[in-house]
């Protein structure tokens, strides 16, 4: 049985292997330092959110979410990392994850969750075509340096 709920101190070893894991599926490594942040933005749950899914107690699946405000309706939340351990996958983790984040969203009064992915994710894209729709929306990004 699949269990969600948020991330607690013990689970830092398995949610960064799950993190990195996600990272490493978009040709990424991350920075110590962003781990860092994003764990403890995480423990102080103001502003970026994590749950964590668990199968017989083993963390198997996170998700990371954040509201924020629209000019066009109420406030959005965007679900901004989902990962599942290839473990757990077709056992419907990733699904009990965004149906969680909805949820979340929806008791704070969050309009719509919507969220990216890369169009050659097609294992991920099955399960997102059953739960949402594909509003045709490209994405384009002007990179800072930092």
């Amino acid at each position: 049985m699949i269990t969600l709920g948020g991330l607690a101190a013990e689970d830092r070893p398995a949610w960064e292997n799950l993190f990195a894991g996600y990272n490493t599926f978009y040709g990424r490594t991350l920075a110590p330092e962003l781990m860092d942040r994003a764990w403890r933005e995480f423990a102080s749950g103001e502003r970026m959110h994590a749950l964590g899914a668990r199968l017989d107690d083993e963390l198997v699946g996170i998700v990371h979410f954040f509201t924020h405000v629209s000019t066009t309706s109420a406030d959005v939340c965007y679900l901004q990392d989902l990962f599942t351990d290839t473990k757990a996958r077709g056992r419907g983790v990733g699904r009990a994850l965004i149906e969680a984040v909805a949820e979340w969203a929806r008791e704070r009064g969050c309009v719509r969750v919507y969220w990216h992915t890369q169009t050659s994710n097609t294992t991920a894209r099955r399960l997102y075509d059953q739960v949402a729709l594909d509003k045709g929306f490209m994405q384009y990004q002007i990179p800072l340096d930092a």
